[in-house]
């Protein structure tokens, strides 16, 4: 599973140990999850149709991973055991939550977020959270000081957006997602730029129904998939821009990843899994003062992280 929140903390420790005499040089930390995006969906991973020249760039001058696991196929249940590090039918969780659910995320799961929050970090959920959008289950109950986005998938209604467990949008222009989440996550990095913070940015798309903006709508040769995903890419390039702007980026790692894989069964409007039958994926760009990453390194055995 993505149980990278251990790779996430450790590098934490490491660099907090190392950087004990500056406590401020704590790195930053940015997690961008896409939601159903195929193993082949980028031209890192060979395809020739849908144009991610910030990902891209994100495989060439970072670290990427061709062999890298999800702890589900479906959405909470990946989710759970990316913000835990632990198998999710451990916690009980085997499937997606929907608006008529009355469960969600315990309060005894210790998440990522909770961890570094003891670290001193400020800590922001913009996007698709779809762990129980009750109030005790929602990102602020569970480590996040920030939260905005849509609740759950972008196929349940009502559709709304929530800002600190308050709705602010009853119900979304899904043209606009991804444009939106950009806004939010910029600005969060903006207002946190002089203290350590943890960004997660979980996008909705291109989970279906899937939406592009019209800045990017007919431009892909991919079609409306792939429309989606180049919008994706440039979400990616504007972080990554923010960080340099604000002198970040020698501090910051930045990881991007799709949660479970393309929805192989709904055609065009979904991704592909390239040379494999279902898969996710993960592109690690760090580049931090000790460029704990080698530049251009690709990751070809699985990478063995262990669940509780």
């Amino acid at each position: 599973m993505h149980r990278i929140c251990i790779v996430l903390l450790l590098f934490v420790a490491f660099m907090t140990d190392s950087r004990a005499q500056n406590p401020g040089a704590k790195p930053n930390i940015v997690f961008i999850f896409a939601d159903d995006l195929g193993y082949g969906d980028l031209g890192c991973y060979g395809n020739k149709m849908i144009k991610t020249p910030n990902l891209d760039r994100m495989a060439a001058q970072g670290m990427k991973f061709t062999d890298f696991y999800s702890a589900s196929p479906v959405c909470s249940p990946s989710r759970a055991a990316l913000m835990t590090g632990r198998y999710p039918i451990r916690m009980g969780i085997n499937t997606v939550f929907f608006p008529e659910s009355h469960t969600g995320i315990d309060a005894s799961e210790v998440t990522i977020p909770e961890m570094l929050k003891g670290q001193g970090y400020t800590t922001a959920c913009v996007g698709k959270w779809h762990l129980g959008h009750q109030p005790e289950f929602l990102p602020t109950r569970h480590g996040f000081d920030y939260y905005f986005g849509i609740p759950y998938s972008n196929d349940m209604v009502p559709t709304p957006y929530l800002r600190n467990g308050q709705e602010v949008v009853a119900k979304v222009n899904q043209d606009s997602t991804t444009i939106r989440y950009t806004q939010e996550a910029l600005g969060f990095i903006e207002k946190n730029k002089n203290a350590p913070f943890f960004l997660y940015l979980p996008h909705s798309m291109p989970h279906i129904p899937i939406y592009a903006s019209p800045a990017f709508k007919d431009k892909s040769k991919g079609g409306l998939y792939g429309d989606v995903v180049e919008e994706l890419d440039w979400s990616v390039g504007q972080v990554l821009k923010k960080l340099k702007e604000l002198k970040l980026e020698e501090n910051t790692l930045v990881v991007f990843s799709s949660d479970n894989g393309p929805w192989l069964v709904k055609g065009a409007d979904a991704g592909t899994a390239g040379v494999l039958r279902e898969e996710s994926k993960l592109l690690l760009r760090a580049v931090c003062g000790c460029r704990l990453l080698p530049t251009g390194r690709v990751k070809l055995k699985q990478t063995p992280l262990t669940a509780r």
